[in-house]
């Protein structure tokens, strides 16, 4: 958590929206992750949850992302965010480099299951806190701690 929100703050963000899946762990996951940024002086423009089967994610996806934030971080669970992020793309003018992942969805399985190439710019932080970033020709960038 702590990684995530460095990661966060080195981009000069202020203002955060975060979302999830339904379930319990990914909703305390996100209310800890909410409470840091809180902690270290970020303000939450939105916490927002999603499913992980509907027959559309469109009321979800736009209103997270008419947030007004300066980014904006998923968590999963993998296939409620892969068919949210889908519909963000599809439908809304959030941008993924705008965008930081948690270490739910931060694995390369997870992220063909959007397409790198639909990912341009996102960026995130694995489950053992090492941050990356997608580089160009759709190149995971990973930065381990020091």
């Amino acid at each position: 958590m702590r990684a995530l929100v460095a990661l966060a703050r080195s981009r000069g963000a202020q203002t955060a929206a975060i979302g999830s899946g339904r379930d319990p762990l990914a909703r305390e996951s996100v209310r800890a992750i909410a409470d840091a940024w809180e902690r270290a002086g970020g303000e939450m423009a939105r916490e927002l949850t999603w499913p992980e089967t509907a027959a559309s994610w469109l009321r979800q996806a736009t209103r997270f992302a008419a947030a007004e934030a300066d980014l904006w971080i998923m968590h999963g669970p993998p296939l409620g965010w892969a068919q949210m992020t889908r519909r963000l793309l599809w439908s809304t003018p959030w941008q993924p480099a705008h965008t930081l992942l948690t270490g739910a969805v931060s694995d390369r399985r997870t992220l063909d299951l959007v397409g790198l190439h639909n990912l341009p710019g996102i960026s995130g932080v694995t489950r053992d806190g090492d941050t990356w970033h997608l580089g160009p020709d759709d190149h995971i960038v990973t930065a381990t701690r020091t």
